[in-house]
């Protein structure tokens, strides 16, 4: 049931994508950890290229030939930076990735390793094929891990960098490092949020709903995180609680989709 209802919200259409291809986790006393891997195709979420604005359409277009037709150097550098992020802001992050790759093997500094990162990083969280799943977690681990070796304390990095690993063979490495981000900034939201978002999705709702309380305590706004909470509360009998954690959501973003998903679970727990 959670995992039907949790696709109906708009907001979190990407992170929401990431945690039904997660691992069915166990973090009991967040000591252990089993399970086996869960995919579901969610196409209607995924953004579609050809609603992409023409003045990107044609700028890429533009840029693509003047990379081409170049040579390595400054100037080239600077046509790939552009193309990753115009690419990015087309939502095809693959690309991004690919041309933020060829930036970073000139200039060599931690912001483009982590551009290139980060693209990989949102193409893992929308690939539709284990195989590529695996290409664009390998690629992101690969420039996340040299932003580390550069900078040990970018929590940022580490954070996306652990969640790659909880689709792979040895998902508690990932855990392992979510906690390590904890340990050194307990108030760090987006660890507190896929911790949470784990717990809910290995049906651990009181880990959850402690994870997510943290989370909204530190950072009242996070819409992700008070619609999680409402839906860790609703599954684990708080059904009170839920009901107000809701319609707090309801007041906090007017968003159509937000607006029908929170209903229907106000309706489910009448």
């Amino acid at each position: 049931m959670v995992k039907t209802r949790l696709l109906l919200i708009g907001i979190c259409a990407i992170t929401i994508w990431l945690l039904f291809q997660l691992p069915k986790v166990v973090i009991e006393n967040e000591g252990r950890l089993s399970g086996t891997s869960v995919r579901d195709s969610i196409v209607s979420n995924l953004p579609d290229h050809i609603q992409t604005p023409v003045e990107v359409r044609n700028a890429i277009g533009a840029l693509k030939k003047q990379f081409a037709e170049g040579v390595r150097n400054e100037k080239n550098a600077i046509f790939a930076d552009s193309l990753a992020s115009l690419y990015k802001a087309a939502n095809q992050f693959d690309s991004a990735g690919w041309y933020a790759e060829r930036a970073s093997e000139f200039y060599n500094d931690a912001e483009r390793w982590m551009k290139a990162a980060d693209s990989y990083y949102q193409a893992y969280t929308l690939a539709l094929t284990e195989d590529k799943q695996r290409e664009y977690a390998s690629k992101s681990q690969e420039y996340f891990g040299k932003v580390l070796n550069a900078d040990p304390g970018n929590l940022e990095a580490k954070t996306k960098m652990a969640m790659t690993y909880l689709s792979s063979p040895n998902p508690m490495q990932g855990i392992v490092m979510l906690r390590e981000v904890l340990e050194k900034d307990p108030n760090n939201e987006l660890a507190l949020f896929n911790m949470g978002m784990l717990s809910v999705q290995s049906g651990q709702y009181a880990l959850a709903v402690e994870r997510l309380e943290k989370l909204v305590e530190v950072n009242p706004t996070h819409i992700q995180g008070q619609l999680l909470l409402g839906l860790a509360l609703m599954n684990s009998g708080e059904r009170e609680r839920a009901k107000a954690q809701f319609e707090k959501v309801k007041e906090m973003d007017k968003d159509p989709a937000v607006q029908a998903t929170v209903d229907s679970y106000l309706k489910e727990l009448k």
